[in-house]
């Protein structure tokens, strides 16, 4: 704690120094600036040009989202490189999402400033079944290492969702849309800007009779419905010129059917989580110095019930987060700015899974809690046009693992050819979670997760924009990576054995694994008159490199090395706008022994949308168009073929 203290005042000190030629500071945890000529990016911390950001990242904006026609935030993200999702069945089932090949808790969640993650969950992170589109007006993708602004588990990367903020007086947009098995989606928002006071609520409910979450092919015949209906909210108050007080909020409640590991069955989970935030920001030295003090509350409830056993409820978990921040930006010149920030982040969680026999008293429930104290700064300087260096610290003061300081650095080369020249470099550092710890199958003995990565990349601009193509090359080393161990009946290893007694336990976590990740990531977009083009494909590498093991040099679980997208859409001046997109997967492996082999695949979607008037559209799409069967996860059952089709308004 003392080396944060000592860090923070010399971030004071450097703050407080006097400087020529300032200009205003970026304002922290803003708003995007939605600008033809300009795209900025947040998940940086501070609204910056996509530009002069050294890492890979993807924007979509609220028209890039609208014309997916996507529900799920999961299925929007696919369509991004470097993005791998598996999935145990339908919506609402179990959803993994991994950025370059990273585990899929290694990636940080972030809601309007807020960053998601349940404490309570096997990794820590976060489960993307109930994460629907909503009113996301922006969604972001920061590849690569960002433990720097984002702390522990950005070791993949960072997805940063916005919702929207009112513009006008009184404003709202609705969706409706129904479709295949039985699905409802109705979203609605409203919200409004009056003199100081901006406002804006929204709210979606979402049902269908779903699928099977066991495949046919394995006697899955039964649907596994899912209903979700979620809730978003956010308001500012401007007390002066330099002075606002804001508040935002985020709350969902799903219940998913699903099935036994060996069939159908009338299990169900439900899943309530619930985001508060609540912030003052200051902006001081006619700008220069910007401030925000906030404070963020996460709460996630899961709950799993079997009707047919005499105590229906099987599990039952709750992970809390509340995190305390100070994040500021200093302008000391028009070509030298740093954002830095303190954090105190306190974790709990408790779990246990009760017998299904009424005479099995209840277990008491496992529990644990960690706090976290950070500090971290990064700097950025443009020494020359066009050139924009950064460089950045982060220290973690961990209550259980101690201090781990981390570092990174990047550069953009902004040529006058069009050409744009990326290289980062990036550290990351994630503690062994609560349930890793201090569950039924915990260690307490754990070590910390650290990875390093770095990526190199080019992007050619030309015609305004209208073209757009480059390719990224990156690589990644984690060590001590934590995984789960699983024991036999005749095991011997002390930990396969609850401490401190001789009652044995199905497996443990455990740090023995070694992973590297390589690969490319390439892009190109084609935007004339009403055509727009583009496509991605990745080529990523991501392997056991455990020495000494039998798993060494093979495919981490559930992660093609190939993958590719493809869209095509043209707006006819009289309103209709019509599209296709393609996906390919090449082929992975379900297990870590890469003995179960889940086939590559394609998917063809078409879509359609046609204007009925100024503020109002109808539209139509068809999902899966060739009914292909394939499986992102082995057993389980995804979607066939899929017609939608709903009404939008915007007014």
């Amino acid at each position: 704690m003392k080396s944060v203290l000592r860090f923070s005042a010399s971030l004071l000190a450097l703050a407080a120094a006097p400087a020529a030629f300032a200009q205003q500071a970026p304002a922290p945890d803003a708003l995007p600036v939605e600008d033809s000529d300009q795209i900025t990016v947040t998940a940086t911390r501070a609204p910056v040009n996509i530009d002069q950001v050294p890492a890979s990242i993807t924007v979509l904006d609220k028209a890039a989202i609208d014309r997916s026609q996507d529900i799920g935030a999961t299925e929007l993200l696919l369509r991004t490189p470097g993005i791998s999702v598996s999935r145990n069945g339908g919506y609402g089932t179990s959803t993994s999402l991994r950025i370059r090949g990273a585990e899929a808790d290694q990636t940080v969640v972030v809601i309007d400033g807020v960053k998601l993650n349940d404490p309570a969950a096997t990794g820590g992170g976060y489960n993307f079944a109930n994460l629907l589109v909503g009113d996301a007006s922006r969604i972001e993708v920061l590849r690569g290492p960002q433990s720097i602004l984002w702390g522990s588990q950005a070791i993949g990367g960072v997805v940063n969702i916005v919702t929207a903020a009112p513009e006008k007086p009184l404003e709202g947009s609705f969706d409706i849309e129904a479709g295949s098995r039985e699905t409802v989606s109705a979203r609605a928002a409203i919200g409004g800007r009056t003199g100081p006071l901006s406002w804006r609520v929204g709210g979606q409910s979402f049902t269908t009779a779903g699928i099977s979450a066991i495949a046919p092919a394995f006697g899955g015949k039964e649907t596994d419905g899912y209903t979700n209906r979620s809730a978003t909210g956010r308001a500012e108050l401007a007390l002066a010129s330099n002075l606002s007080v804001e508040v935002r909020g985020y709350y969902s409640n799903g219940r998913t059917e699903i099935d036994a590991t060996t069939g159908d069955s009338s299990d169900y989970s439900l899943n309530e989580e619930f985001v508060g935030y609540a912030g003052v920001n200051l902006a001081l030295l006619g700008g220069r110095l910007r401030n925000r003090f906030a404070y963020a509350y996460t709460d996630t409830d899961r709950d799993s019930y079997g009707p047919t056993r005499a105590r229906p409820l099987s599990f039952e978990s709750n992970g809390r987060n509340q995190r305390l921040e100070y994040q500021g930006s200093f302008a000391f010149t028009k070509r030298v700015s740093a954002v830095f920030g303190l954090e105190n982040e306190n974790s709990k969680f408790r779990s246990r899974s009760p017998a299904a026999s009424l005479a099995t008293p209840l277990p008491a429930f496992a529990r644990g809690n960690a706090e976290i104290t950070s500090a971290y700064a990064q700097l950025s300087v443009e020494p020359i046009d066009g050139l924009t260096l950064n460089g950045g610290i982060r220290y973690d003061d961990h209550n259980r693992f101690g201090g781990q300081t981390l570092f990174a650095a990047g550069g953009v080369w902004r040529l006058s050819t069009g050409t744009i020249l990326r290289a980062s470099y990036g550290e990351g550092f994630k503690a062994p979670t609560l349930y890793q710890q201090f569950s039924e199958y915990g260690n307490t003995a754990l070590d910390p997760e650290r990875a390093k990565g770095w990526e190199a990349g080019v992007e050619q601009q030309l015609f305004g924009r209208k073209l757009t193509f480059g390719a990224t090359y990156f690589e990644r080393t984690t060590t001590s990576q934590i995984i789960f161990n699983s024991c036999t009946a005749t095991s011997t290893v002390p930990l396969c054995f609850v401490p401190g007694t001789t009652t044995r336990r199905s497996g443990y976590y455990s740090n023995v694994s070694r992973a590297e990740a390589h690969g490319i990531e390439a892009a190109g977009a084609l935007k004339l008159g009403g055509l727009t083009l583009d496509g991605n494909y990745s080529w990523i590498v991501a392997e056991d490199r455990s020495p000494g093991t039998a798993n060494f040099g093979k495919w981490l679980p559930r992660r093609p090395q190939n993958s590719a997208n493809g869209s095509i859409s043209y707006a006819f001046p009289f309103g209709l706008t019509t599209g296709a997109a393609i996906r390919w997967s090449g082929h992975s492996f379900d297990n870590a022994a890469n003995t179960t082999r889940l086939d590559g695949y394609t998917l063809v979607d078409l879509r359609a949308e046609l204007k009925a008037g100024d503020n109002l559209s109808v539209f139509a799409r068809a999902e899966n168009l060739f009914d292909e069967t394939y499986m992102t996860a082995y057993r389980y059952g995804t979607l066939g073929r899929s017609i939608y089709a709903g009404i939008r308004g915007r007014f």
